[in-house]
């Protein structure tokens, strides 16, 4: 008989479910992505706009194996309003006639922009302005 509280997917699930909680997000508004980096397990957790139905990265792990990289990011998730700051960015995708407006947390200007334009072509989307907001 297998030991539930030993099995890698209950495990992963509950984390999964903990992440998502704790972000109040719905079920189909986050992806966990993972991947292969460097002997590495890679999770992106990327969400999802509802309003302009747009992806966007949330933030990326490092670890040795999925559960690792779980734990990793429920610790970020936890701490994320504390270690980033708040940006604002306005854009608009290729086609689209309407300016769409984006908040992102992160580590600088740059690092914002990356969570952008993940995934996607750079020549898809204008930017109009980045701000940094004041912290409260």
């Amino acid at each position: 008989m297998i030991d539930s509280s030993t099995d890698v997917h209950v495990e992963a699930a509950k984390i999964q479910k903990d992440i998502k909680g704790y972000l109040g997000l719905r079920t189909n508004a986050l992806i966990f992505e993972y991947s292969s980096f460097e002997g590495k397990v890679k999770l992106d957790l990327i969400t999802i706009n509802p309003r302009h139905n747009q992806s966007f990265l949330f933030h990326s792990v490092l670890g040795f194996d999925k559960v690792d990289a779980l734990k990793k990011m429920l610790e970020y998730v936890e701490n994320y309003k504390e270690k980033e700051s708040p940006y604002t960015i306005q854009w608009i995708a290729k086609g689209d006639k309407e300016l769409h407006t984006s908040y992102f947390r992160a580590s600088n200007v740059y690092d914002a922009l990356d969570k952008l334009y993940y995934g996607r072509d750079m020549n898809i989307i204008t930017v109009f302005s980045v701000v940094l907001n004041p912290v409260a």
